[in-house]
Formats: structure tokens, sequence, C-alpha cells
């Protein structure tokens, strides 16, 4: 993924989204090694095992709405929001992530339940910092492996908090350093602290636990990327790139899943 801060000016993602979305050998990767069901495209590093406990975290109840924050081609959220029927609301500042989230919608849609509309999904062109929603309209709000890219975290945490109703749930899957001061990780990595500024972001019920079986699923999946010829494919170039960059720090960082209420 693009080592840059998250600004809807910065052209790096959607060419990201763009590449990734035409390599059939990026896809087969994450779809092998995080379990992925046949109809879900992924452009996280999130195993398909971690749904059913971020579902359970959100408390989402049927006909609630559900905030996913950069969404990226959209199917944790889509997920999440089905098992209660819910109403999903993904934002993302990429309008390439979002025509692929969109899409992906009615590709899904139309397998499962042809001739239906999707009135329960609706894509929109948002930011971290001024996502386009009213205060209180959210009963939750999730955020898959992108809430260190904001500029800083706090403050999409903030903005997390406005849009929940009181007793709105908030699950962000994330990585922390174990130390802080190890400057081979990079600097959006090093300043994560959740438990801090989810507490400064006035959220309550704050817990961050660590993930290691997903921080291992991460580390598998680096492997297969490191071992697959890139056969002039550009995304499997980028991705083989990413994955020597990450296997050298890996165990420098922990994987971490931070949920917390509104008050």
């Amino acid at each position: 993924m693009p080592d840059a801060p998250f600004k809807p000016d910065q052209p790096g993602f959607n060419a990201w989204h763009a590449d990734i979305a035409g390599s059939p050998a990026c896809d087969a990767i994450f779809r092998r090694v995080l379990a992925l069901p046949g109809h879900v495209v992924s452009n996280s590093l999130l195993p398909w095992l971690a749904v059913p406990e971020i579902a359970a975290a959100l408390r989402l109840a049927p006909g609630g709405v559900l905030v996913d924050l950069a969404c990226g081609r959209g199917s944790y959220g889509r997920e999440l929001a089905r098992r209660v029927a819910a109403r999903l609301i993904g934002v993302d500042f990429s309008e390439v992530a979002l025509a692929a989230a969109a899409s992906s919608a009615t590709a899904d849609r139309d397998s499962r339940h042809p001739g239906q509309g999707g009135h329960n999904e609706h894509f929109a062109a948002s930011d971290f910092t001024a996502i386009a929603l009213r205060d209180g309209s959210a009963d939750a709000v999730v955020c898959v492996d992108s809430i260190q890219f904001s500029d800083p975290p706090l403050a999409a945490l903030r903005e997390c908090r406005r849009i929940l109703a009181p007793g709105g749930r908030l699950a962000v899957t994330a990585w922390e350093a174990n130390d802080p001061s190890d400057e081979r990780l990079p600097a959006r990595t090093r300043r994560m602290n959740l438990a801090r500024d989810l507490a400064e972001a006035g959220f309550a019920e704050i817990e961050v636990t660590s993930k290691p079986d997903w921080h291992e699923a991460e580390r598998t999946l680096w492997d297969a990327a490191v071992g697959t010829e890139p056969n002039g494919d550009p995304s499997l170039v980028s991705l083989r790139e990413e994955a020597t960059r990450s296997l050298a720090t890996h165990a420098s960082k922990r994987r971490v899943l931070a949920t917390a209420t509104s008050p």
C-alpha cells in the first residue's frame, strides 16, 4: 500500500487500487492466504477469520447504519452489514476504490439475489477528518487497516465519535509498534497508540487487543508474495517490494483490534 499521508489529492491510492484490481496473481495470493470467500475482494491484510469477532464487537442491530471508513473495495463492510441486515455506508477518498466497491456490490448482489436493488448500500467520497455525514447518524463504524493514514489518527477518531450515535460502537484494526522509538518502522506506525487516542477522542469502554493469529496470517501473505514470480505484473512487483520491507520489521510491531463506545 502507498506509504504516504492519507490526502484526497494523493494519486498514489487511485493508481494502487487500479493496479491491484487488474492483477489476478495478487488477488489469488490475498484470497488464498486470508481465506476469503469467492465473492470477496480485498485490499487489506485482514484474514476472514476476523470478521465474526469484529461483527460481535460492533453490536450492530438489524436496520442499523454501519459506516465503513476507508472502505476500499468494500467487501468487509458489506459482509458485516449483511450479517445483521444493516444499512452500509462506505466512504473512501479514492474514486477508483469506490467504483470497484459499487461494481463488486452489484456483482455480489446479482449472484446471490438476482433482480434485487442495492438500497441498503451507498458508497461516497469522503475524507477521514471530514466525513460527509450528520452528527450521530451512524450506529457503528469500522475502519480496517487504514486509520494510520489519517493525519493524525486522533483527528479521524474524533470524527468517528462525531458521526456515532450515543452508544454506537467503533472497531478499528491496525498495527502498533512494540517500541515507538524504533526508527526502522514507518513514522505512521510508530505514532499509533489507539488506547491513548481513543480516550482523548472521548470514547468509553475502550479495549485494544493484540491479535497474533492475524499477524501470522500477514507474515504468510508476505512470504507468499516474495515467493511468487512477478512475470511482468506491476502490482505483484509492488507487492513483493512491500513484502520485503514488511518482513524486515514484522516482529517489531503487533496487530491489534481496538473497540470503543461513543458515550
